[in-house]
């Protein structure tokens, strides 16, 4: 008899699928251009004549009935004034080209709280938006203080972050390695800001879209730290990139936040790159 129900057992535990990690799609939207940028300033040890030209993205994740943006751009006029922005398509209409209408946007992970990635936050209406716990309490509080600091943080986005918290559409990630909705996981990302992070979708294959904790694939080819908010998180950076790659199983399978060739490496129509 005890043979029996051991085989049993086998027989329902082998005729049991496997539960696998939801199917997302993910695309790239380039919104608008950015030329001449110094490479020394998103590659640690680069030479400080050398120029690139980058993008400006957000990332479009679907499935499981989710419609997930990662970063949002920006909008607010102050930052055309100090930066040269071309081919510039407001993020919510960017979106649009994907297929996906702004009131459609039922997440935004916000990768850090910097003016080109938090500023579009108001543009998708209906959005729950996540952000690291210390991201938001230290960008809504110590950052403004004296000895705190809040470069490349736009005092509106904080206070539409704001905003969206008192309407309860906020949710704050605790942490390193924490599950947001199934098959998608956030990472920190060694302090490019003050909690910056990073994304894995899991599925067939798994991607990474790093955002600014790497900001070109020369980053992860040179192991060459970003730019972060310390000298001393360099070296944390680097060992970040590293994770990044293990996660994703491959560099290339590593998308950076600010790297034209993101549109070259993957299938693009227009603005749009079908990464998965």
């Amino acid at each position: 008899m005890r043979k029996l129900l051991s085989v049993l057992v086998l027989t329902y535990v082998s005729a049991t699928p496997a539960i696998s990690a939801p199917e997302y799609s993910i695309q790239a939207i380039r919104f608008a251009d950015s030329p001449g940028d110094a490479v020394a300033d998103m590659v640690m040890g680069a030479a400080a004549d050398e120029k690139i030209d980058t993008i400006y993205a957000v990332w479009l994740i679907r499935g499981e009935g989710r419609n997930i943006l990662f970063d949002t751009g920006f909008h607010r006029d102050r930052w055309f004034r100090i930066w040269t922005v071309n081919e510039y398509l407001r993020p919510d209409k960017a979106v649009s080209l994907a297929g996906v209408k702004p009131e459609e946007i039922t997440d935004i992970v916000v990768s850090h709280a910097h003016w080109d990635h938090m500023g579009g936050i108001d543009l998708f209406p209906a959005a729950t938006v996540w952000i690291q716990k210390d991201e938001f309490r230290y960008y809504t509080g110590d950052a403004w203080q004296t000895d705190g600091n809040h470069g490349g943080i736009d005092p509106d986005d904080i206070a539409e972050l704001v905003r969206i918290n008192t309407e309860g559409r906020l949710r704050l990630i605790d942490g390193d390695n924490q599950e947001i909705v199934p098959g998608i996981r956030a990472y920190t990302g060694a302090r490019h800001t003050y909690s910056s992070q990073y994304l894995l979708v899991d599925g067939s294959p798994p991607v990474i879209l790093a955002s600014d904790n790497v900001y070109l694939y020369r980053n992860l080819s040179a192991h060459a730290a970003s730019a972060t908010f310390t000298d001393t998180d360099h070296a944390a950076n680097i060992a970040a990139q590293a994770r990044m790659i293990e996660l994703a199983g491959s560099p290339e399978r590593v998308v950076p936040g600010h790297d034209a060739l993101q549109f070259e490496h993957f299938a693009t129509n227009g603005r749009v790159a079908k990464i998965r």
